[in-house]
């Protein structure tokens, strides 16, 4: 009978992240993963981890899902910390909050909206109304927004790009009062 076992020492095998999305989140598997790198019994992860003994066997057991909160405190005895990942394994960064870049309630802009200081003249949505412009402000036009991004990243990485010729500009393109396309 041949048995194949992997070393201890052998590297563990890179998780597959092309898995389908529709399975239950692995949290048991995890949990137990880690329990064994810490090399706790369950008792000692719960005591470390500061949660009862029962929910460590429950969540093992498939029958609990832990919070997030949970889960940080968990994985964190035996040294891991929680990353959200692309399909290519690329880490998400968080966003960091600015407190200068405020709206006059003193919130947030929306996330997924470039936040533009200082605006030049032609860059505010409302400049054709004549109001007067504010210290920030962001694109609200999709179009717009994706089209400067697309010019930025040709110009930013002219040596990645090089003999590709340039998206079109959007500042002759219609946008920030500049001569429209179709015309």
């Amino acid at each position: 009978m041949t048995v194949s076992a992997r070393p201890e020492d052998a590297p563990e095998p890179p998780a597959m992240l092309t898995d389908p999305f529709d399975i239950p989140w692995p949290a048991a598997g995890i949990v137990r993963a880690v329990r064994r790198r810490a090399d706790a019994s369950q008792r000692e992860l719960a005591r470390f981890a500061q949660v009862h003994p029962t929910t460590i066997g429950r969540i093992e057991a498939g029958t609990l899902t832990p919070s997030i909160a949970m889960l940080r405190r968990v994985i964190g005895v035996a040294g891991f910390r929680l990353a959200v990942v692309d399909e290519f394994g690329r880490v998400l960064q968080p966003m960091r909050d600015r407190d200068d870049l405020r709206d006059g309630a003193e919130r947030r802009y929306p996330s997924h909206l470039d936040v533009i200081a200082d605006p030049e003249p032609g860059e505010w949505w409302a400049d054709l109304y004549g109001l007067a412009r504010p210290p920030e402000t962001f694109y609200r036009d999709r179009g717009l927004r994706d089209a400067l991004r697309r010019r930025s990243q040709w110009e930013v990485r002219v040596a990645k790009y090089r003999g590709v010729p340039p998206p079109a500009d959007p500042q002759r393109c219609g946008y920030r009062n500049g001569p429209s396309s179709g015309r």
